[in-house]
């Protein structure tokens, strides 16, 4: 478990949950990314960018 950097909640993680992994948050919907799994870290995912083809 792991808790939400935006709300607080606890989230839920599966035991293989691997650096760079995004996940959601249960409670407010955001996206997290796994930073490090021993202890676990979480930081706000990267938000993707288009590259319109280029």
């Amino acid at each position: 478990m792991a808790e939400c950097i935006e709300c607080g909640a606890t989230v839920q993680l599966h035991d293989d949950v691997e650096n760079g992994e995004i996940i959601d948050c249960g409670t407010c919907g955001s996206e997290l990314e796994i930073i490090e799994t021993e202890p676990v870290s979480l930081d706000t995912a990267p938000e993707l960018e288009e590259d319109w083809g280029e």
